[in-house]
């Protein structure tokens, strides 16, 4: 009987993990839609290794196309298909949608070429600032799939926006983002 549970119990692992094997490893691909590069490699770098520690495959942007390039190249149909042929399937694109506490999601809905094409006026933090809001907006095959606000209060440097977007972050993908 414990030969037949082992032998059971082995098999069964042996077969998920061919699967993982198998099944492609589809990742998310982090765009920060800021003017300074420091900002962009900043917040890139932040919330890929928040994706991926969540088990959310993702790379930044800055691995796929060089630094200070205009990232509309992205949404061409050639990078489109480089970015297939490399399993990256879905675009988090993060800007600050401002330094107030009162913003709310967009509900305008726009394709992945006119959200690239956008840039941001705001920085990560600005000195009379104590709050900053982040927009997340997530694209699947061009279109736009999930979009939210993530809050960060009670900064007082550049740093300290980091630091809140490492805690809040987490919480906000479990409570908000599971659900997508």
């Amino acid at each position: 009987m414990k030969k037949t549970l082992f032998l059971l119990f082995f098999s069964v692992c042996a077969n998920f993990s061919m699967a993982q094997e198998i099944a492609p490893k589809l990742k998310t691909l982090v765009i920060g839609q800021f003017d300074k590069p420091d900002e962009r490699y900043a917040i890139e770098v932040a919330i890929t290794d928040l994706f991926t520690k969540h088990g959310i495959p993702s790379i930044p942007s800055l691995n796929v196309i060089k630094q200070g390039s205009d990232p509309s190249i992205l949404a061409t149909d050639s990078l489109q298909k480089e970015l297939k042929a490399m399993q990256i399937n879905n675009i988090a694109i993060v800007n600050v949608r401002g330094y107030d506490r009162k913003f709310k999601i967009s509900d305008k809905e726009g394709n992945l070429k006119d959200a690239l094409g956008r840039t941001s006026i705001y920085h990560i933090y600005r000195e009379e600032a104590t709050s900053v809001s982040f927009e997340f907006t997530f694209y699947k095959e061009g279109s736009m799939v999930f979009r939210d606000i993530l809050k960060c209060s009670n900064i007082s440097d550049r740093d300290s926006v980091i630091k809140r977007i490492r805690k809040k972050l987490p919480k906000r993908m479990a409570k908000k983002w599971g659900k997508n």
